[in-house]
């Protein structure tokens, strides 16, 4: 056996752990949920599978919880959206400065909470929006001002589900950090040299040159967006409330599943999520020829 074959199969072997877990834990399921798409399975009755056709995915159309879900979703992203970007970058520009004092410590300071798990930050949040005895709303009375009920209004939950999700941003502010970082400062120099400020700089100068790392926090959040389950959960304890307005569209898929055993309608719920999120995504990376500036000159 030559030496080109021997280095071959250790190389299957060595990628084999890999296969194997991607066809067990990924083909496997995704062509299951396929097909279980197309039938009435139900988890309290196993045993009797009948072939419907489109009716799932017709079935979506007509359900009102798509139409909720998806609306408390899209609510959501009205506010998620701009500040998964706008924050990691200003929160970058600022702890880029070479003035400031303390960067290191700060850095770390932001980028920790990022570390803390989904569960435990979710209950420090509940305890500090509490109407009554958070810090937040006793901050707020120190002030005279009579603090929402963050958690059980309408109006209120998207600022707070919001507020604790900033909590967050520490990955997209450390890529933005190094990004911002990776900017040569002869470009700097040069625009300097033609009469720019610091806002001229940072708009024709960093903005153009960190693009890429934006359009990857943007993909990245609005893949987020399309899979946010785990704070709504925990918060409502799976209802959606106040009024189904965390009952946003993986909770609802959820529910159908794994609560009612809806499996069959669930995963055509599913695969409406991954369209959605896979059109969304091929939008942006259409879209990113426009804006979008690679050193290299080459586009998507």
């Amino acid at each position: 056996m030559s030496l080109k074959r021997i280095q071959q199969i250790w190389g299957f072997i060595f990628l084999s752990p890999w296969i194997i877990g991607f066809l067990a834990f990924t083909l496997f399921p995704l062509a299951a949920s396929l097909i279980l798409s197309f039938t009435d399975y139900n988890l309290n009755r196993a045993d009797e599978i009948h072939w419907l056709g489109f009716a799932n995915y017709m079935k979506i159309f007509t359900d009102p919880l798509v139409g909720i879900s998806l609306a408390a979703t899209f609510k959501f992203a009205l506010i998620a959206l701009p500040l998964s970007i706008i924050l990691p970058v200003g929160l970058a520009a600022l702890l880029n400065a070479k003035q400031l004092k303390g960067k290191r410590i700060l850095r770390t300071l932001f980028y920790m909470p990022y570390m803390v798990p989904v569960v435990s930050s979710v209950y420090i949040w509940q305890g500090m929006l509490n109407t009554e005895t958070g810090w937040i709303n006793r901050f707020l009375g120190l002030l005279g001002i009579a603090g929402p009920n963050w958690l059980n209004d309408i109006v209120w939950i998207y600022p707070a589900l919001n507020i604790i999700g900033i909590w967050g941003i520490g990955n997209a502010f450390l890529i933005t950090l190094a990004a911002m970082q990776g900017v040569p400062t002869e470009l700097y120099e040069a625009a300097t040299v033609d009469g720019a400020g610091p806002w001229g700089r940072f708009r024709n100068v960093t903005l153009p040159m960190i693009s890429p790392v934006i359009f990857y926090n943007l993909v990245l959040s609005v893949i987020g967006l399309f899979r946010y389950f785990e704070i709504p959960y925990i918060l409502s304890q799976g209802t959606g409330r106040p009024g189904n307005a965390q009952m946003f569209f993986n909770l609802h898929l959820y529910k159908t599943a794994f609560v009612f055993k809806e499996m069959g309608y669930g995963s055509a719920l599913a695969w409406l999520l991954f369209a959605m999120a896979f059109i969304a995504t091929l939008a942006l990376f259409v879209s990113s020829r426009r804006w979008v500036y690679y050193a290299s000159g080459d586009g998507f």
